[in-house]
């Protein structure tokens, strides 16, 4: 009689087979894909969330490289089943790439010739946002996008600068801050508002607490512990307000440049004759706004000057050495090179104030202003962006905040997110 082997078992042994094949295509895929690229040109679907891909290998000591102008500035990881996963999770395109691909693509990238470059990073910077402990009626375009892309930060307001934390951190952002002592100059349209209230009188205990007079002295010591800061070696960004409000604050030193609504007594009539310009990060020969009713602070923003449409309301990124300006390269890593514009309380930096040292890095040439400016100070590094929201035109008092799932590719974003993985590549620029 003939054997015959029973249907079930020969099917059993089909599928387990089928199963080990499987298990050795994946063992071989995996040898095979020694290096994770993840992609920041068109092909990524979200780019925000890709630099905390970055952010996370590095929390976890894997290196990472940022390939400067290589696909709008990828990032190449050595292969991790973590990495991998979290890509999956976080619906950040990946691709797998094989060792030799990878060092053909490093070799060519090294190439005299070819304006790129790999950037090591090796460690996560520690990051601090200096913000107000009130709730105030706007949000910050920085902490929107460090939340959604998933890095860890830090709330840090006056009193912790003035007791020596920023030590303790390699990033440092500030808020939408007023650092004139002049609360936003809100006065006229929000003094009776209970959040205008809170955040004044907040500061006045916090300055009296701490042994000032007056706010804007409490603020004045802080914008010069931050000045210390960046001159032994930190990183420093700011946006909006944050931007001119510093410079002005660090050109008044000890002239009174606030009227008795903001601090009890009249402000120097002679003020703008006593502005000293070498105090300053970026900007010089500017001319503060005397008038408390006037909503703007000096003359470096354009926010009222300005005769751009929406429509054309656009800044170009300039391009630069991958090799020989390596710096400037890894803040303009992006997909687009021309950004959608957008409003703020300081909305952009009129060209013709910015000092000569200072690196314009992006910029409205027809309208004369700058968007995107960086520099060097002591040992560090700071970078000026202007404007409130990179994807919302006009952000009013009050408005919600920017739902970012709605915008996971947005260039104007990403520049941000450029500033806060710089001071893991920190490269000094070469000399010629």
């Amino acid at each position: 009689m003939e054997n015959r082997v029973p249907t079930l078992f020969r099917s059993d042994c089909r599928r387990k087979a089928f199963m080990l094949l499987a298990f050795l295509v994946l063992l071989v895929q995996q040898s095979l894909a020694v290096y994770l690229l993840v992609p920041m040109d068109d092909r990524q679907k979200n780019h925000l969330k890709a630099y905390g891909i970055a952010y996370w290998a590095l929390e976890r000591a894997i290196e990472v490289k940022w390939l400067l102008n290589y696909r709008g500035g990828s990032f190449l990881i050595p292969y991790d089943a973590g990495v991998e996963n979290e890509c999956l999770v976080r619906g950040v395109s990946l691709e797998q790439l094989a060792d030799a691909q990878a060092n053909a693509l490093l070799a060519d990238m090294a190439r005299p010739e070819v304006n790129q470059d790999a950037v090591s990073m090796q460690k996560a910077p520690k990051i601090a946002v200096y913000s107000p402990p009130n709730k105030q009626p706007w949000d910050d375009a920085v902490t929107l996008v460090l939340t959604y892309a998933e890095i860890r930060y830090d709330i840090i307001y006056d009193e912790e600068i003035l007791g020596g934390k920023l030590k303790d951190y390699d990033w440092l952002h500030l808020h939408h801050e007023d650092f004139t002592g002049q609360f936003g100059k809100f006065y006229r349209n929000y003094q009776n508002m209970p959040w205008y209230q809170e955040e004044v009188s907040t500061n006045q205990e916090l300055a009296q607490r701490l042994g000032f007079l007056k706010v804007s002295e409490m603020k004045r010591v802080v914008a010069s512990e931050v000045r210390n800061y960046l001159e032994l070696g930190g990183f420093l960004f700011a946006m909006c307000a944050a931007t001119d409000t510093y410079d002005i604050a660090m050109a008044a030193g000890q002239v009174d440049i606030c009227e008795s609504m903001y601090d009890g007594d009249p402000a120097d009539p002679d003020m703008n004759g006593k502005l000293d310009y070498e105090q300053t990060l970026a900007f010089t020969d500017f001319t503060v706004e005397p008038n408390p009713y006037v909503y703007e602070f000096s003359d470096i923003d354009v926010s009222t000057t300005r005769k751009v449409q929406q429509n054309q309301d656009f800044f170009t990124l300039f391009d630069f050495s991958a090799k020989w300006d390596p710096i400037p390269t890894m803040l303009t890593q992006n997909h687009s090179r021309i950004i959608k514009g957008f409003m703020g309380q300081t909305t952009a930096f009129d060209a013709r104030l910015i000092k000569p040292n200072v690196l314009v890095m992006g910029e409205n040439k027809a309208a004369g202003e700058a968007r995107y400016i960086h520099g060097e100070t002591g040992k560090g590094f700071w970078t000026f962006y202007g404007g409130h929201d990179p994807e919302d035109y006009r952000h009013l008092v009050g408005d919600p905040p920017t739902d970012l799932n709605l915008h996971p590719s947005s260039p104007g974003y990403r520049l941000i997110l450029n500033n806060v993985l710089f001071p893991a590549a920190k490269k000094k620029k070469q000399k010629t």
